[in-house]
């Protein structure tokens, strides 16, 4: 293994212990094994899909291990496995990973991309960034469509930005004032408040001559605007699921379904290939400024505080939309 010099045989790494809790411990540093770097995080974003295990549902085991539920880290290699010519310590990196509450994570070296120098000093946590862009590219979204976006958070909001230029008109449906708001910079065409189901369906109609959208991607995870998302979709129209739905099982309106001729569509990936193609075009997005999604970072807390992170990606207080954890 080549690497820095590395004195200490430990690091800091969060440990969720309890349903709500979470503490500090030193765990013993990671060794990259064949094929993997050892990644010195910077940061690491803060997922809506952590929030589940944080509540403590009757299959999540506690205390977790060091680290996990992190999985949107980025920094700067510092050792290298048997086998990795692609990476050298020194490269900074986008690192998909899953134990990156921590100071140090180990990957795939083939799960990992090089930041150029134009992300220099730039937090990038690539996983979700990578996530909107492969999300987008299974919407089919063409020039001259109309899309309705339910939900704008940071997937939301990217995914609005990524639509917009590619010529569709947005439409933005979500609950919180802050949230619209955030809809009209990054391009969205109307907005619409996400309070009652009838009002937003008819001024949907409304906006549309009564035909509705061709495309509509449902990024909220819950059962209602699941729902209200099949409302919104045109006759032969895409409904996309980029949602993270894991609180239990969903009922939809398949009579809604049929009649309609809707092609479903759930766009979350598991080939980590199909992860890294995301993760490499969000790079070179943001690289050439041509997606700035630095005004969506709005929180950032130190590992100690990754419990106040987490409550805050819960609670959503006015002006928040995504927390990170720098080191």
């Amino acid at each position: 293994m080549d690497g820095s010099q590395t004195v200490s045989t430990t690091m800091r790494a969060a440990v969720v212990s309890g349903p709500g809790e979470m503490r500090l411990e030193q765990a013993a540093l990671p060794q990259p094994g064949a094929g993997q770097v050892r990644v010195r995080l910077e940061g690491c974003g803060v997922c809506a899909s952590n929030l589940t295990p944080w509540e403590g549902p009757e299959w999540m085991t506690f205390p977790t291990e060091p680290g996990a539920l992190g999985h949107e880290g980025w920094g700067v290699v510092d050792a290298v496995g048997d086998g990795v010519e692609e990476l050298a310590p020194g490269d900074r990196v986008a690192a998909l990973s899953y134990k990156s509450y921590a100071e140090y994570d180990v990957a795939d070296a083939s799960a990992c991309v090089k930041l150029p120098p134009e992300l220099d000093g730039k937090p990038f946590p690539g996983e979700p960034l990578g996530c909107a862009m492969n999300i987008f590219r299974r919407a089919d979204v063409q020039a001259g469509q109309t899309v309705a976006i339910v939900g704008i958070g940071f997937l939301g909001a990217i995914l609005t930005r990524l639509a917009t230029d590619a010529g569709a008109r947005v439409i933005a449906i979500s609950r919180r004032p802050f949230s619209l708001d955030v809809a009209k910079q990054f391009g969205a065409a109307e907005v619409v408040p996400m309070d009652d189901h009838w009002a937003i369906i008819e001024k949907v109609r409304e906006l549309t001559g009564g035909t509705f959208c061709e495309r509509v991607i449902e990024a909220v995870g819950k059962q209602w605007p699941l729902d209200l998302a099949a409302e919104l979709c045109a006759e032969r129209g895409k409904l996309i699921i980029a949602g993270y739905h894991q609180d239990g099982p969903r009922q939809v309106n398949m009579q809604l379904w049929n009649w309609r001729g809707l092609d479903v569509i759930n766009a979350h990936e598991r080939d980590p290939a199909v992860y890294g193609q995301g993760l490499r075009e969000a790079v070179d997005a943001v690289a050439s400024g041509r997606l700035d999604p630095s005004s969506l970072y709005t929180h950032s807390y130190p590992l100690e505080e990754l419990d106040q992170a987490l409550d805050a990606t819960r609670d959503r207080p006015d002006g928040f939309l995504k927390a990170l954890v720098t080191l």
